[in-house]
């Protein structure tokens, strides 16, 4: 009897459709440019972009290790405040009461905000980005964690206590691999807010980094390598989240077995 269920779209076509969607949004880009519908010094079009990337690719280079280090660093840190506050939240049912509104208001404070107190608390270096990044991407880690693990059967939680399991075996068997899906959805978004993160922060202070570089050329109003550096960014971005799938990959390979 026939369904009216959708079949799953195959590799290809998975890959070919954006693939094919890009590239007439490019076509059309540089179309609009080329015949003067939009003024080519507000507008550059993809093939000057490309030239600035080309030329400027070992400048570039340079102030995307500086951005990197900034965003893995605070990211990694972030991830680390986010799992002990989830454990923490979990753990005590105070400190959810009293930290729970706390993180949420957090979130509420523009990082555009925050930063120049950063730079004015503790200068130009590395520190005051570090933190910047950090309190941009524990959040998600932390809310995706304590949902996931307050998700747990409660069921499963007793029959592991009379079998005589301790809280540790109980966290380790049973909530850690149940919040494990929710951790990886949170900390892709962390991954994304890394980069970004550590752009705005170097907007408003810093020697290198791709936020400098965006802002000297955006002074010289040189748009082209300001989309050069807008393409690098989010190149950045998808990266670290591949990496974090690749991560997921190995953490729950489970989760992939063909036919799942």
């Amino acid at each position: 009897m026939a369904t009216n269920r959708l079949s799953e779209p195959s590799r290809t076509r998975q890959i070919a459709v954006p693939t094919a969607t890009v590239a007439i949004l490019l076509v059309v880009w540089e179309l609009v440019v080329r015949m003067g519908f939009v003024p080519n010094f507000l507008l550059p079009s993809p093939t000057q972009v490309v030239s600035a990337l080309v030329t400027d690719v070992q400048l570039l280079a340079s102030h995307a290790g500086t951005t990197i280090l900034e965003a893995v660093l605070g990211l990694a840190i972030g991830v680390a405040v986010g799992f002990v506050a989830a454990v923490l939240m979990d753990r005590f049912e105070t400190i959810y009461l009293a930290f729970d509104p706390l993180i949420t208001i957090s979130q509420t404070i523009p990082t555009v905000a925050i930063a120049p107190l950063l730079v004015l608390w503790f200068g130009y270096g590395l520190a005051p980005k570090v933190i910047l990044i950090v309190l941009t991407t524990f959040f998600p880690v932390a809310v995706s964690l304590v949902s996931g693990f307050r998700s747990v059967d409660p069921d499963m939680i007793d029959l592991m206590r009379t079998m005589g399991a301790s809280d540790l075996q109980i966290f380790t068997q049973v909530k850690l691999p149940a919040a494990l899906d929710q951790f990886f959805s949170g900390l892709r978004i962390s991954a994304t807010y890394a980069i970004v993160g550590a752009v705005i922060s170097e907007w408003l202070g810093g020697f290198n980094g791709l936020g400098v570089y965006m802002t000297r050329v955006r002074k010289s109003f040189a748009y082209d390598r300001m989309f050069a550096v807008i393409i690098l960014i989010s190149l950045l971005s998808l990266l670290l989240m591949k990496l974090v799938d690749l991560l997921e990959r190995v953490c729950m390979p489970w989760k992939h077995v063909e036919g799942k």
